[in-house]
C-alpha cells in the first residue's frame, strides 16, 4: 500500500488525525477575511460584464498581423466606445465593442477589415442586445434560488437542519469568494461564467454530503457513551473522509487548471477562461469550506442542544476522575501541540449499534 494509501486507512480508523474541529474559529476567521476582500474587491472594482449582459457587437477576424494593443486601438477609434481584445490561437481577433446598434455595427465592421488588410466578409461579426442577456441573468438568479431551497429542504430531510444551515452557509461562502475573485482579477463574466458558478454548487455540495452522511453513521445513540463529545466524533468524521475530499478535489483540478492555464493563458481561447475560472476558484473554495466551515458549523450548532450539553459534562467529569485517579483517559482527543490527535482508537467503534463486544464490530470480547 502507498504512503497515501496507508496515511487515509490510519485516518479512517481514527489512528492519527488533525484537530478541524476544536480550531474552527481559526478557519472562521481566514474564511470571514477572504470574504471580506472579496466583497470589497466586488465593490470598489465590480465586475466585468460581458457583451452578452451589456449588448454590442463582437468581431471575429481571421489571422492578422497586427498587436492586442494595436487592434484595440483601431477598434476604439472606429467605434468611439472601448474595446476589448483577445487573441485567438489561430492568430485571429476577438474584438468585443459594447453598445453599437445594427448600423454602427456595419461600418465598424468595414472600417476594421481595412485598418487590418482583410476582407470585409472575412470579419465575422455578431450583434447581441441587452435584453438577452438579462434574460440570461435572471434564468441563473432563479435557478440558483431554486436550489439553494432543494438543498436546504434535502438535507434537512436526509440529516437534519443544522446541517441545512451549514451547508447553505458554505455554499454563499463558495460563490461570494469566486465572484470576489473574478472582480479583482478583472475576469469577463459571460454566460460561461454563469454555467461554471452553479457547476461549483455540486461539487461543494458533494464533499460536505460524505463527511455530513460520516457524521450522521458516527454519532448515532451518541449520548449512551460517555467517551466522545459529538465535536470529536465530528471531527473524527472529517478525518475519515479527509483523503477522499482531497483526492476528488485534486483529480478534478487537474483538468481544470489545464483549460484556464493552458486554454485560456497560451490558446487565448476566451470562452475557456470564463468557464475554467470560476470552476478552479469554486472547487478550491468548496473543498475548503466543506473541511474547515461546514462541519465545524454543526458541531457548534449541535452542542448548544442541552443533551449534547450534558454528554460533554459528562464526558469532562469521567476524563477528569480518571486524571485523578491517574488511570489512562480513553477517548481523550485534546490534540498536541502539533494539533494530532492523541487516541489511536477506532472512530468506526465510536457510537451506534455497531456489534454485540464492547465497541467491537465484530462481537469478539
Amino acid at each position: 500500500m502507498s504512503r497515501l494509501g496507508n496515511l487515509g486507512a490510519r485516518l479512517y480508523r481514527g489512528e492519527v488525525g488533525y484537530d478541524f474541529v476544536a480550531k474552527r474559529r481559526i478557519w472562521y476567521g481566514v474564511s470571514i477575511l477572504i470574504t471580506i476582500t472579496a466583497i470589497v474587491g466586488l465593490a470598489v472594482r465590480g465586475l466585468n460584464m460581458g457583451i452578452e449582459f451589456k449588448g454590442g457587437a463582437v468581431f471575429t477576424t481571421p489571422k492578422v498581423e497586427v498587436s492586442v494593443s494595436q487592434a484595440q486601438e483601431i477598434a476604439e477609434e472606429a467605434s468611439g466606445h472601448q474595446a476589448i481584445v483577445q487573441e485567438l490561437g489561430t492568430g485571429g481577433m476577438r474584438i468585443q465593442v459594447s453598445e453599437l446598434d445594427t448600423a454602427q455595427a456595419d461600418q465598424v465592421q468595414t472600417e476594421l477589415a481595412e485598418e487590418l488588410g482583410v476582407e470585409r466578409d472575412s470579419v465575422n461579426a455578431e450583434l447581441v442586445g441587452p435584453s438577452w442577456g438579462e434574460q440570461i441573468a435572471n434564468k441563473a438568479w432563479t435557478g440558483l434560488g431554486v436550489f439553494m431551497i432543494l438543498v436546504v429542504i434535502y438535507l434537512a430531510i436526509a440529516f437534519e437542519w443544522r446541517m441545512a444551515v451549514a451547508a447553505l452557509i458554505a455554499l454563499i461562502h463558495d460563490i461570494t469568494i469566486t465572484v470576489g475573485v473574478y472582480a479583482l482579477v478583472g475576469f469577463e463574466v459571460t454566460p460561461g461564467t454563469v454555467i461554471g458558478l452553479l457547476t461549483i454548487l455540486g461539487y461543494s455540495l458533494y464533499d460536505t454530503v460524505v463527511v455530513f452522511d460520516s457524521l450522521k453513521e458516527s454519532s448515532k445513540d451518541i449520548t449512551k457513551q460517555t467517551r466522545w463529545t459529538y465535536g470529536e466524533i465530528a471531527n473524527r468524521s472529517i478525518n475519515s473522509t479527509l483523503v477522499r475530499s482531497i483526492n476528488t478535489t485534486v483529480v478534478a483540478l487537474l483538468p481544470v487548471a489545464g483549460l484556464l492555464f493552458i486554454g485560456g493563458g497560451v490558446l487565448g481561447a476566451g470562452m475557456l477562461n470564463d468557464i475554467s475560472l470560476s470552476l478552479f476558484v469554486g472547487l478550491a473554495a468548496g473543498a475548503y469550506s466543506s473541511i474547515f466551515i461546514a462541519t465545524p458549523l454543526v458541531a457548534d450548532l449541535k452542542e448548544r442542544e442541552p443533551q449534547i450539553k450534558a454528554l460533554r459534562k459528562r464526558v469532562l467529569a469521567k476524563r477528569a476522575a480518571a486524571a485523578a485517579k491517574g488511570e489512562p483517559r480513553p477517548g481523550d482527543q485534546s490534540p498536541d501541540a502539533d494539533g494530532e490527535l492523541l487516541d489511536p482508537a477506532p472512530a468506526a467503534a465510536v457510537v451506534g449499534p455497531r456489534g454485540r463486544g464492547r465497541g467491537r464490530p465484530t462481537g469478539r470480547r
